[in-house]
């Protein structure tokens, strides 16, 4: 199939945060890789382009899950009985010290690269460790996926136990501008990140040497932030001239002011550092999974909505268990409904349709015109099969219902096919 086409079906995709559009037999038009919309009938122009045939089938944009370790796929689901700094220090840290054996690495990261391909991710945002040639690795093998990333080698030289940290700040940069050069144009689909793994493990001079070549290159940043009260309290000791925790990135640039930045969790931000985060134009990736199965807490998500933040939704694997946005969807609604019920009533609980807005548009803007079938996007494209759960209600549900269904139950075999930038992926 070429990257002009269209596609009939059951197509759903988000208009604002609060309303999916729903078209029954409509017809997706998609030329040289971007969304023309989304048509009721089939427009006279696009008659002699090729239609492929999914009635009865759902159409959706594809996911983008905004934060996610992927040296941690090869332990997800384990040790989840304690908190962050420990969960880190015990599990975390000798596993992904391990990565710089180039066997282990290839036999991990390969077992990521098939799983992620098969998800419903379209795009992601994710960690590699420190070691420069294994995040090469990485990068070679979601090249071979056509899924759309950011993939970062990770920054450490404190704090962090002496098989997984750098030398110094010096040495950590030099190994980070030599992996840039490396890679540097060698892909289409694979992109680097400037990635501090977290305020703790990185020296105000590796900071200020990172804030500096995103400010030379123009490369985005990932990190965590305020995930955890024990980390927060730890950052205000190695940082005491800090007005709050996201003031220990924005000092370096490192929080959004130049390229784009991305932040995992925010879950205790104070009111100062949100608005700082709107004001830079931050993204939130929010980790419902994560935040409850190291016992974090439940991020206020209504309250960033309604302050206009970018917020988008990641598995962070392996603090969260599973790579599928689906799973992470349902659990955002969930949560925040127990926060709703247990914390704070004043904050109404996400709805389906959020949660899905996040899953697509919110996320996917990270990449651009990336997660609607509105004009101009770029086609980002699932294909479910909702007629494996199969149910004699089925005749009388709508369309939105049908993909409340599908997510809900987290049917990873419903997706039949997978479309990055008009290239179908199977």
């Amino acid at each position: 199939m070429s990257d002009s086409f269209i596609l009939q079906g059951d197509i759903l995709y988000s208009e604002s945060p609060s309303c999916i559009r729903a078209v029954r037999d409509g017809f997706l038009v998609v030329e040289k890789g971007i969304c023309q919309g989304v048509f009721e009938t089939l427009p006279a122009a696009a008659a002699h382009t090729e239609v492929t045939d999914y009635r009865g089938r759902l159409i959706i944009p594809g996911m983008t899950d905004l934060h996610l370790h992927a040296p941690q796929y090869a332990f997800r689901g384990m040790w989840m009985d304690e908190e962050l700094l420990d969960w880190l220090n015990r599990h975390t840290f000798p596993i992904e010290a391990r990565y710089a054996d180039a066997q282990f690495a290839r036999e991990a990261y390969a077992q990521f690269r098939d799983a992620i391909r098969r998800s419903a991710t379209t795009r992601a945002v994710m960690f590699a460790t420190i070691h420069r040639d294994t995040t090469v690795q990485l990068m070679d093998l979601m090249e071979e996926t056509g899924i759309i990333s950011y993939v970062g080698k990770v920054n450490m030289d404190r704090n962090s136990p002496d098989i997984l940290r750098e030398e110094n700040a010096a040495k950590s940069l030099a190994d980070t501008v030599l992996w840039l050069d490396e890679t540097e144009g060698r892909y289409a689909h694979t992109h680097p990140i400037l990635t501090p793994r977290f305020v703790p493990s990185c020296s105000d001079e590796l900071m200020e040497g990172l804030g500096r070549l995103s400010y030379e290159r123009g490369l985005p940043v990932q990190s965590h932030l305020s995930e955890n009260v024990g980390e927060i309290a730890w950052v205000k000791e190695l940082c005491p001239w800090s007005a709050h925790y996201g003031d220990a990135y924005d000092r370096y640039g490192l929080l959004g002011s130049g390229a784009k930045s991305v932040m995992a969790h925010c879950v205790h931000s104070s009111e100062e550092e949100l608005q700082l985060m709107k004001a830079r134009g931050t993204f939130i990736a929010h980790c419902p999974d994560s935040n409850a199965n190291i016992a974090s807490g439940i991020a206020p998500v209504r309250h960033y909505l309604d302050e206009g933040l970018h917020v988008g939704l990641g598995t962070d694997v392996a603090g969260g268990a599973t790579l599928s946005m689906f799973a992470v969807m349902r659990e955002a609604v969930q949560h925040s409904k127990l926060r709703w019920r247990l914390k704070d009533d004043s904050l109404r609980w996400l709805t389906f349709a959020e949660a899905f807005y996040m899953a697509t548009v919110g996320g996917g803007a990270f990449f651009g015109r990336v997660g609607s079938f509105a004009r101009g996007y770029e086609a980002d494209i699932l294909v479910l099969d909702d007629h494996v759960l199969k149910t004699p209600l089925m005749s009388e549900l709508t369309l939105p219902e049908r993909l409340e269904r599908v997510i809900y139950l987290g049917h990873s075999t419903c997706i039949l096919h997978k479309y990055v930038r008009g290239a179908q992926l199977f």
